[in-house]
């Protein structure tokens, strides 16, 4: 298992993910983005929007998904 926060994850809080894959961080990771846009959350929504701004760039989000990965590959497990 390996550990991630929502900060290293492209998020706005040291909320920590753990996981054993990349796939299910990222799938807290989301879970966790869409309840605090039902919340509102000023720090998350301006995360979401930088998010948002590399969707728009299918090149540059693989880029950004992949370094993501890469950081959680090169993590130590706990």
């Amino acid at each position: 298992m390996k550990s991630m926060t929502c900060k290293q994850l492209g998020g706005a809080c040291n909320k920590v993910f753990t996981a054993d894959t990349f796939e299910e961080i990222a799938a807290l990771s989301k879970q966790h983005g869409m309840e605090m846009y039902q919340q509102k959350d000023t720090d998350h929504l301006k995360a979401m929007e930088k998010i948002q701004a590399l969707m728009a760039t299918p090149e540059k989000m693989k880029e950004w998904f992949t370094a993501k990965q890469e950081e959680f590959n090169a993590l130590p497990n706990i």
